[in-house]
């Protein structure tokens, strides 16, 4: 680690200001295809977890879902420092490890998901549309624990990863793209994260 990353860390470290508890990362399917990629991906669950994240997401964004499989497959053979859930379009359950990755499973899709699922308990009679609330819907996502900070590297431009988990989360663009991205960075975006006072829509 060079002098620089070792300033930051000092500065991330001694600062009064709490660190997020839960960390979601944006890449692409195009990302995870240069070299070291996914070293880099096991590498930034430890810093993740060494700064205090309690549980990490990850949303690879896929063009073509015929992608998935060999994402998949390459994701569960990852030298991973905690349990990973790995999540598709197929697939419905909840995530519920440390580790959580959704591979083309899109916000709006997880949320019509969700809609779905509470329309079919009201036709049941197993709930009531007058008890129909935001816990209703939490209940339902595949993906629960809302983050803290969401990282996305490449550009400034927001996918719909999350869309109603992220609305209070804090977001932090970086121009790096993945296969250039270091420990610095996430040093950096921990940082920003620790300069901004969170509002929660306040």
């Amino acid at each position: 680690m060079g002098l620089f990353d070792r300033y930051l860390e000092v500065r991330v470290r001694s600062s009064d200001a709490a660190l997020p508890d839960s960390v979601a990362l944006v890449i692409t399917e195009r990302d995870l295809l240069e070299q070291g990629a996914y070293d880099t991906l096991a590498t930034f669950f430890d810093w993740a977890l060494e700064f205090g994240a309690e549980t990490v997401t990850l949303y690879v964004s896929v063009l073509d879902e015929a992608a998935i499989p060999p994402l998949t497959r390459s994701l569960e053979d990852l030298d991973a420092p905690a349990s990973i859930a790995i999540r598709t379009p197929e697939t419905d359950e909840r995530a519920d490890a440390t580790i959580q990755v959704s591979i083309g499973l899109g916000g709006r899709a997880e949320f019509a998901r969700a809609v779905r699922d509470i329309a079919a308990d009201v036709e049941d009679g197993q709930i009531d549309p007058e008890a129909i609330d935001e816990a209703a819907i939490e209940g339902r996502l595949v993906f629960p624990e809302p983050p803290d900070l969401l990282v996305k590297t490449g550009a400034e431009r927001l996918s719909d990863f999350m869309i109603w988990q992220t609305v209070y989360s804090e977001l932090y663009f970086t121009d790096v793209n993945w296969r250039d991205f270091r420990k610095r960075d996430y040093l950096r975006a921990l940082r920003d994260y620790q300069r901004r006072q969170r509002r929660y829509g306040e």
